[in-house]
C-alpha cells in the first residue's frame, strides 16, 4: 500500500488529476483525495490499508507548502555557495556583476546597471562594518527571507555621503557603538548590495573600490576587502535548485538560522520529512520519493502564482496584460491579520531582493517594475515566435527605462546568441516621428531593426520586465499607457 500511494503521489506531480462529477462524502465507502488515491473507507473510518496512504499524502501536501515558503531563503542561500565556492569570494568580499555574462545568472537581473553584492555571515564574523564612500549609489541590507533590513546610499540614512554601518547578529540587539549606523538583523547570514548610479564605468569602479567590509573586532587592522569578478565562461545559476538539493539547501540553511514564531508551523511539517534544527539530513527512501515529487509540484505551483498572478489590483492599467512585479505590501512581509505568504512566494520565485525604493509612491525617486507573461491574446509568451512592443513617447522616467527580456524557466537573463537581453532609454534606439519607439522580439532581426530587437530562443519560454527608474507623476497618475506585447505573424 505503501508503494502504491508513493507511485500515486509522484504521478500527482506531473498530472492535473480531474475531479468526477459525483460528489462523495466522507461516510461512503470509497473517497477520493486531492492526490488523486483512492481513500477506502471502514464504514465513517478510513481503512487500516488505507492510513498509510493518507500519511504520505499529508506529508506530501505539507512538503509542497514548505517549499512555497522556503522559496526566499533558498534562493539567496544557493546564491552565497555560488559566491563562496564558485566565485571564491569571502563573507568580507564584494562581486561586482560588470557585463552581461556576469549578470547570467542572477534571478531577473537588470541587464542595464552594474551590481555589486556580498553575502554576510554573521556567524563567522560576529558584528560586521560596512564602510560606505560617498557617491549616487542606491543599495541596501536584507536578511536571508530578504526583508530589507536598511538602506544605504542616497535613500538611506547617509544619504550619498557615505559612512559607517554596522550589522549586529539577531543575538546581540543591545550592542550599539557610537559612531556607527546600526542594523540590527534578523538572520545570521545578511545579504549586502548596491548599484552604482553614474553612468560612467570609470567612476563606478572607483567606488567600488573604496568599499570595506570587516568584522568589528578586527576594525583597527581590518583585511582588505576583495573586489571579485564571477569566472569568465563558467556557467551558474543563483536560483533555486531543484529536486533533493532544494531540500539539502533548506535544511542547510536552517541550521544557522533562529526559527520565528510565524514559521513553528512550518518546522513541525519537516520534521516528518527528516529535516530538523541540529539534526542532519539523512531521509529514508520514502521520504526521498515524497520530497522529490513535492519539489515538482511545488515548482508548479510558484510558475502558476508568479507568472499569472491572481491577486486583486495586481494590473497597472486593467485592460492590459502588465502586472506589478512588486505585489509585496511592505518589506517586512507583514499584512493586517496576516502574513504575505502568497505574495512572498510569488515575487521571490522569479525575484531576488525587495527594498522601499522598489515600491516608490514618490514621483521621481526609486524604481517601479511592471512584469508582462503574456502577449495581448492571453498567450505565453514563445521563443519561436515574433512580437512587437510599442514604447509611446516621453515614457515616465526621470533618469531612464529598460526593458528586460527573461529565460521562463531560469528566470534569469536570456542567454541568447546577442549577447543582449534588454533594450533601453540608455541605448541608440531607432524612434518613429512622434517620438514613440517599435521594439521587437523574435528568433530574426527584422530587417532594419536590429538596433530594437532582441533576440529570443525556439523552444523556451520568456517573460519581460519594464523598468523606470524616478518614476514621473504620469506613470502613477496613468495618464502615460502603455499597450501589450502583440504577435507578428
Amino acid at each position: 500500500m505503501k508503494n502504491k500511494s508513493l507511485i500515486l503521489l509522484v504521478s500527482a506531480a506531473i498530472i492535473l488529476v480531474v475531479g468526477c462529477e459525483k460528489k462523495t462524502t466522507i461516510n461512503e465507502t470509497a473517497a477520493v483525495s486531492s492526490a488523486g488515491s483512492e481513500v477506502k473507507m471502514d464504514g465513517e473510518l478510513p481503512s487500516k490499508e488505507s492510513i498509510p496512504a493518507l500519511f504520505d499524502e499529508m506529508d506530501f501536501q505539507q512538503a509542497t507548502q514548505c517549499y512555497l515558503w522556503g522559496l526566499p531563503i533558498v534562493a539567496f542561500a544557493e546564491w552565497q555557495q555560488i559566491h563562496y565556492k564558485t566565485f571564491n569570494a569571502s563573507s568580507n568580499d564584494l562581486v561586482f556583476y560588470n557585463s552581461y555574462n556576469d549578470r547570467l545568472g542572477i534571478l531577473t537581473g537588470n541587464a542595464t546597471t552594474p551590481y555589486i553584492m556580498s553575502f554576510i555571515d554573521l556567524k563567522a564574523n560576529g558584528p560586521t562594518v560596512i564602510e560606505m564612500p560617498a557617491g549616487h549609489t542606491a543599495g541596501g541590507l536584507g536578511d536571508f527571507w530578504q526583508r530589507e533590513q536598511a538602506v544605504i546610499g542616497e535613500m538611506g540614512p547617509d544619504k550619498g555621503k557615505g559612512g559607517k554601518y554596522l550589522l549586529v547578529p539577531p543575538t546581540m540587539k543591545d550592542f550599539k557603538p557610537a559612531g556607527y549606523y546600526i542594523v540590527p538583523c534578523a538572520t545570521v547570514n545578511m545579504f549586502f548590495g548596491f548599484r552604482a548610479l553614474d553612468p560612467d564605468p570609470k567612476v563606478t569602479e572607483t567606488l567600488v573600490k573604496q568599499v570595506k567590509i570587516y568584522p568589528y573586532d578586527k576594525r583597527a587592522n581590518p583585511t582588505p576587502t576583495k573586489v571579485v569578478s564571477p569566472p569568465a565562461g563558467k556557467k551558474w545559476y543563483g536560483i533555486q535548485p531543484t529536486g533533493i538539493a532544494y531540500w539539502e539547501r533548506l535544511h542547510a540553511i536552517l541550521q544557522d538560522e533562529p526559527v520565528e514564531e510565524r514559521d513553528r508551523f512550518f518546522m513541525a511539517w519537516l520534521r516528518n520529512l527528516g529535516i530538523e534544527k541540529g539534526k542532519p539530513f539523512a531521509p529514508d527512501e520514502h521520504q526521498k520519493k515524497i520530497l522529490i515529487a513535492a519539489a515538482a509540484k511545488g515548482q508548479q505551483m510558484a510558475m502558476a502564482n508568479s507568472f499569472n498572478k491572481r491577486f486583486a489590483d495586481v494590473k497597472h492599467w486593467p485592460d492590459k496584460k502588465w502586472d506589478y512585479v512588486m505585489i509585496i505590501k511592505d518589506p517586512s512581509q507583514h499584512a493586517d491579520n496576516y502574513d504575505e505568504f502568497f505574495e512572498r512566494t510569488s515575487y521571490f520565485y522569479e525575484a531576488v531582493t525587495y527594498s522601499k525604493a522598489m515600491i516608490t509612491k514618490t514621483p521621481n525617486v526609486g524604481q517601479a517594475y511592471l512584469g508582462s507573461y503574456f502577449d495581448n491574446n492571453g498567450n505565453w509568451l514563445d521563443g519561436a515566435k515574433n512580437y512587437t512592443l510599442n514604447i509611446p513617447a516621453n515614457p515616465p522616467a526621470v533618469n531612464f527605462w529598460s526593458i528586460t527580456i527573461y529565460d521562463s524557466a531560469t528566470r534569469c537573463l536570456i542567454d541568447n546568441d546577442q549577447k543582449n537581453a534588454d533594450l533601453s532609454s540608455r541605448k541608440d534606439l531607432i524612434k518613429n516621428t512622434d517620438g514613440s519607439i517599435d521594439l521587437y522580439f523574435g528568433p530574426k532581426a527584422p530587417a532594419g531593426k536590429e538596433k530594437n530587437w532582441v533576440q529570443t530562443i525556439p523552444g523556451k519560454h520568456w517573460f519581460t520586465y519594464m523598468r523606470f527608474y524616478g518614476p514621473t507623476a504620469a506613470y502613477f497618475d496613468k495618464s502615460w499607457k502603455m499597450d501589450d506585447i502583440k504577435e507578428v505573424k
